[in-house]
């Protein structure tokens, strides 16, 4: 156990932010130096709140089973080493986690039954920062290969994971990606100010030193068909995401300068690391609405702000969540309560219970504005609340709703692969198809869901093929797809 008082001799504390009006003009993290740096003066303290459990809640909040308590004592010991040993052993990426993940373990923690829970991210980004900067994170290629090909299709965290496990269990894998770069939404949809692509680039380095083939630009569907793949490789993973994005349909839509957040991101992200976009869309001087009120509404919002927008508003239709868990959502589930990430400190105004009606347009074919009410929930149902019409100005608005399921229009149907009832590709508890020797991990197999799923699903992949190519596998066996934490 770590400090045996600590949870209660010890405050929660969370690293310091970089001052607002400095971390606007920039595209770098919002904490100095990295989380990782800026927490080491009291990330020490922080693990020391563990209570070491008897029954650590924590493992069941988190998908992919970390040692929560382990590396907590080993981090008050100051045993940095060992901490990311037993880090590493069940997480691929904490760097990732670390900064992107809502942390469900946390609200699973024991600790937080009666007071503030352990700060459980912040020590793991701690521990991987911290590995990084002793170089205490190498390349592990195999010291036997075998003479089994696999195929990953997609490089966002599900596949980066599966291709990790599979290269170091000896098996010969290539990851194609259709963008010209790997790491899908982690560089692509993630804003540099969550985190810098240099936490990406330097992973992808490091699993390229351990004989993962990346083929980028490769659009398979298109430039590479399904029956190809089935040709040249002994087992296929199909980690190609959630991506079909929701729409609104409303009146107006087909007016300029009503684009995807998926459009607006990737451009802003190019951009940030020294690349040129042409025609690139931007929020300069606009009033831009964002409609969505998730994390990717705040990616567009800190983006926004950091290119100038005039105003900024976020619109949600459901209605503002309280601070404290619901009594319909007790300890240890993942409560639904009024969060504040870094980008709503930085401006905008954040609007609860309204629904759009209409995109007003002005002369010129150019969007203007939003026709909003607010809506109250009835028997279940959204209903307008009489009165409350209202005209909002916009020249920028930007959908941020989240995505409906796999593009299965590609690959998907070119190897006959079955759907589920709610449109993702059907696998069963090893991840494989309907298609012997055919995998899905990720979101498009479970559907849009967090990036801790992503990785887990991954590492269960790889298990899945592993048994598939030799028989049986030496690869962790990580929580399988039907499986669920507690949480919501």
């Amino acid at each position: 156990m770590a400090d045996p008082r600590g949870f209660i001799t010890t405050p929660r504390e969370m690293a310091g932010r970089r001052p607002v009006e400095e971390r606007v003009n920039d595209w770098n993290e919002v904490y100095p130096g990295g989380p990782g740096k800026a927490l080491l003066p009291i990330i020490t303290k922080q693990a020391g709140r563990c209570m070491d459990c008897g029954i650590p809640f924590c493992h069941q909040g988190c998908p992919l089973g970390n040692l929560i308590p382990e590396w907590n004592d080993l981090v008050w010991r100051d045993d940095w080493d060992a901490a990311i040993d037993r880090l590493h052993r069940t997480n691929n990426f904490p760097e990732f986690t670390g900064r992107l993940c809502p942390a469900p373990c946390e609200t699973a923690c024991v600790v937080g039954i009666n007071r503030d829970p352990v700060t459980i991210k912040n020590v793991e980004v701690s521990i991987i920062d911290k590995a990084w900067d002793d170089n205490n994170v190498r390349p592990q290629p195999p010291e036997v290969l075998t003479d089994k090909t696999v195929a990953v299709i997609g490089s966002g965290p599900a596949g980066l994971a599966t291709a990790q496990q599979l290269t170091r269990a000896g098996h010969t894998v290539v990851v194609y990606e259709r963008d010209d770069k790997p790491g899908g939404l982690l560089r692509y949809g993630i804003p540099e100010f969550k985190m810098e692509k240099a936490q990406v680039d330097r992973r992808v380095r490091q699993m390229e030193a351990e004989g993962t083939v990346f083929r980028t630009s490769t659009a398979v569907g298109e430039t590479v068909t399904g029956a190809q793949l089935r040709e040249r490789y002994d087992a296929i993973v199909i980690a190609t995401g959630a991506t079909v994005r929701r729409d609104l349909p409303a009146p107006g839509r087909e007016l300029n300068g009503i684009h995807q957040a998926m459009e607006f991101l990737p451009q802003a992200n190019r951009v940030a690391v020294g690349e040129t976009v042409e025609g690139q869309i931007l929020a300069t001087g606009k009033d831009v609405v964002i409609i969505g009120g998730g994390d990717t509404g705040a990616d567009c919002l800190g983006t926004s702000i950091r290119q100038g927008a005039k105003s900024v508003t976020s619109l949600e239709i459901m209605p503002q969540p309280g601070e404290d868990r619901p009594e319909n959502q007790p300890w240890p589930t993942y409560p639904m309560i009024y969060r504040v990430a870094s980008a709503h400190e930085e401006g905008g105004e954040r609007v609860y219970s309204v629904s759009t009606k209409e995109f007003v347009g002005d002369e010129d074919g150019n969007v203007a504005g939003l026709r909003i009410s607010e809506v109250e929930l009835v028997d279940g149902r959204f209903a307008e609340v009489e009165g409350t019409e209202r005209v909002i100005p916009a020249q920028l608005v930007l959908f941020a709703m989240g995505f409906t399921g796999p593009e299965t229009d590609g690959v998907v149907a070119q190897l006959g692969l079955e759907l589920d009832e709610r449109g993702n590709v059907k696998r069963d508890l090893s991840y494989m198809s309907s298609e012997p020797g055919v995998f899905v991990a990720g979101d498009c197999g479970r559907g849009q869901s967090l990036i801790v799923w992503a990785i887990a699903e991954g590492r269960g992949a790889a298990s899945g093929v592993d048994a598939y190519l030799q028989g049986a596998t030496t690869l962790p066996k990580p929580i399988p797809p039907t499986a669920r934490p507690m949480m919501v």
